[in-house]
């Protein structure tokens, strides 16, 4: 189960953490609102967690499989503090499913932060889902009989397999010579875009906004567009390879690097969300997937204003110290 958390987004090796089924202080609920269902029906499941302060919770990652259902909506990491001195974390889906028969909404895993620095993971319970089909249960489909299996008939196919084999070594021969003929028409040194970051990223931009990808449904190719401008845009101004990160790997990566504002929260926020859309099937409420464009414009230009404002205090810092040095020296020519 550890390497079903891993998938779901998270920086953490299994050496770094220990599974243990229970900690003191630390108590995990699931619930659903029903346990039967008819295909297309909508399930309320939620993911209770109540822990002492001294720990510090990583929360079950939004974008970790959830079995044969699909989020429809969300609600993550809803914090309470208690009476008592305890946190209590509240996570909560509307799932669907398309298909028929008995399944399970898998556990989902939450590592705790102890006070003597040790990593511990413990899982939620399995949620058991029974899904019906309305067809099972119409009396007018009692007399329906089953398909007869499709009837075999024999042939040789050994012939098939020759000319198979002949004709791959074919397509492997010319695809080797297609490579070898690009290698030597554009050469072994790939061309790199010299213009500044954000020439570049605003150029995508306005590819990308020309596509007019939400307008078709198309949300999980838009916003993979997206997140992959603003991660080559803030790699390139940081030089931090952002490309193949996870969403963790890629917020932990910025921690400690001063952004304008309130950036890092708000590209937490926008890349938990595109995760959804691109890897849980989430549909963006109306507007988002314009906001989320805007942002990413936003997010360029105030980097993009940033780095300007900090390149004019450097230079004119060197030429005050070049003029302090030039002063400096004539005095003691003198």
């Amino acid at each position: 189960m550890l390497g079903f958390f891993l998938a779901g987004g998270t920086a953490f090796t299994q050496d770094e953490i220990d599974t243990v089924s229970s900690l003191a202080g630390i108590a995990i609920e699931t619930a659903v609102d029903r346990a039967e269902i008819y295909v297309g029906d909508l399930i309320d499941y939620s993911v209770t967690i109540t822990y002492d302060s001294v720990y510090e919770l990583i929360p079950p990652p939004l974008g970790a499989n959830l079995g044969a259902f699909d989020v429809k909506d969300y609600q993550s990491d809803i914090i309470t503090k208690l009476p008592d001195g305890r946190i209590r974390s509240e996570n909560k889906f509307v799932l669907s499913t398309f298909t028929t028969g008995d399944y399970v909404i898998p556990p989902l895993p939450a590592i705790f932060n102890l006070p003597d620095g040790s990593k511990k993971l413990l899982l939620s319970e399995g949620v058991p889902i029974k899904v019906k089909s309305l067809l099972a249960e119409s009396a007018d489909t009692l007399d329906v009989r089953p398909l007869k299996p499709p009837h075999e008939f024999r042939r040789d196919l050994s012939r098939y397999y020759l000319w198979g084999g002949i004709g791959l070594t074919l397509l492997m021969v010319a695809a080797i010579l297609l490579w070898v003929w690009l290698r030597r028409r554009h050469g072994p040194e790939e061309l790199v875009d010299m213009r500044p970051p954000w020439e570049i990223a605003f150029e995508r931009l306005a590819v990308l906004e020309q596509k007019n990808l939400p307008a078709d449904r198309k949300y999980k190719e838009y916003y993979f567009e997206l997140t992959e401008i603003a991660r080559f845009f803030m790699g390139r101004m940081y030089e931090i390879n952002t490309m193949d990160m996870t969403t963790t790997e890629y917020l932990h990566s910025f921690e400690k690097i001063r952004l304008p504002g309130d950036l890092y929260e708000a590209s937490g926020r926008f890349l938990v969300h595109a995760d959804l859309v691109k890897f849980a099937k989430l549909v963006p409420e109306n507007g988002r997937a314009e906001s989320d464009f805007s942002f990413v414009h936003d997010m360029i230009e105030s980097v993009r204003a940033d780095f300007t404002r900090q390149q004019e205090v450097l230079v004119s810092q060197t030429v005050t110290d070049r003029a302090n040095q030039s002063v400096t020296g004539g005095a003691r020519d003198e």
